[in-house]
C-alpha cells in the first residue's frame, strides 16, 4: 500500500509533467479548477487547484472534504502511483472502476486529452 508521502510525491510528479506538456495536453492542463484526489485506502484527500498548467496549493485533509472540488478523482494510493509512473493506463483503470473521475462534462471533454 502506497504511503501518504508516496502519493504526494506522485502528485508532484504529475504536476511537473503537466507543466512540461505541449500541444493538446498543455491546453487541457491550462484549466483553472479546484481539484481533489481522494485516496480511499488511506482515508485522505489531497485538495488543491489545477491552474497555470500545474497542480498548486495542495493540502492533505482527512476523509472527504466538506466542499466538493470541480474536478474530483478517487482511487487507491497504489493506483495513483502506478498511473503517474505509467504502469497503469487511465482509460483501463477508469473503465474497470479502479479510478473514479467526477467533473462537469465540459471539463471531462478537455481532460480526456490528458488521459
Amino acid at each position: 500500500m502506497a504511503t501518504i508521502e508516496e502519493c504526494r510525491s506522485a502528485l508532484d510528479r504529475l504536476s511537473d509533467n503537466l507543466a512540461k506538456a505541449e500541444g493538446d495536453v498543455h491546453s487541457a492542463a491550462a484549466l483553472d479548477r479546484s481539484l481533489s484526489c481522494r485516496i480511499t485506502d488511506l482515508d485522505i484527500t489531497f485538495v488543491g487547484r489545477l491552474a497555470g498548467g500545474r497542480i498548486q496549493d495542495v493540502v492533505t485533509v482527512p476523509g472527504t472534504p466538506d466542499e466538493r472540488a470541480q474536478i474530483r478523482l478517487t482511487m487507491a494510493g497504489d493506483d495513483l502511483v502506478a498511473l503517474v509512473d505509467g504502469r497503469l493506463h487511465f482509460a483501463k483503470a477508469w473503465g474497470s472502476g479502479r479510478v473514479k473521475l467526477e467533473a462537469a462534462l465540459r471539463d471531462v471533454l478537455r481532460l480526456r486529452k490528458l488521459l
